[in-house]
């Protein structure tokens, strides 16, 4: 608990990944992708419960393996390619998660979220008396530098006159990276759906914990990193 409020963590694991098979218990570091993400969760001092939802057998096998509870595979209307995670966090709450205050949503896709970053981003909701806390990491390249192509490749309209400048000189950007999402559940419910408001705050994280596994080759740049740090 923090605070006095009760808090869960989600880690959403669904089983059907297209781009890299079974990745949410590939083995990283010498141990499943998803362990990762349950292993800080349970190293948390506020986090009193820690919640797979899952599909697939596999990976709530594996979870089970780590001390985490699966009272059920996720009905099939939350297992499509077109479930959303909004939808798996709503449900969750309504059938699991009655007395809970405070709900994070870890990816099990980002292995480098520390139990640091999580602690800190709940203190940060608590101190912020915010709806929600997001983690992000600054941009590598400046947002400016992008743009669209037309057909024929055209560079002409490409940069717009405030990007023409040194990139020290540019404003600093940064972008969602996927780690981390806490939400107080009372105000959450009150907005009926995952959104971002004059309550909602950044937690800034380093890129070099920021990775969002989607592919082999984001894969192979995170184990790259885990076995530095180790």
């Amino acid at each position: 608990m923090i605070n006095n409020k009760k808090v869960m963590a989600l880690i959403p694991a669904r089983g059907g990944s297209k781009r890299l098979p079974k990745k949410n218990i590939l083995p990283l570091g010498g141990k499943p992708l998803i362990s990762w993400s349950i292993e800080a969760a349970q190293k948390s001092k506020y986090i009193d419960t820690v919640f797979v939802s899952t599909d697939n057998k596999d990976i709530a096998e594996v979870s089970r393996s780590f001390g985490v509870d699966i009272p059920e595979l996720r009905p099939k209307s939350l297992a499509s390619d077109t479930a959303t995670t909004e939808s798996v966090l709503f449900y969750t709450l309504e059938k699991f998660g009655q007395d809970v205050d405070i709900i994070v949503i870890l990816q099990p896709t980002s292995p480098l979220r520390s139990v640091k970053h999580i602690d800190e981003a709940l203190e940060l909701l608590i101190n912020k008396g915010g709806f929600s806390v997001v983690s992000v990491t600054p941009c590598e390249h400046s947002p400016l530098w992008s743009n669209t192509l037309p057909d024929n490749g055209n560079l002409g309209d490409f940069l717009r006159p405030e990007a023409l400048q040194r990139s020290q000189d540019l404003e600093d950007f940064y972008r969602i990276n996927g780690a981390f999402y806490a939400f107080d559940v009372n105000k959450l419910m009150d907005a009926g759906k995952i959104c971002y408001t004059s309550e909602s705050f950044a937690y800034v994280m380093d890129n070099n914990v920021s990775f969002d596994i989607d592919n082999q080759t984001d894969f192979e740049m995170a184990e790259f990193f885990i076995n530095r740090i180790n």
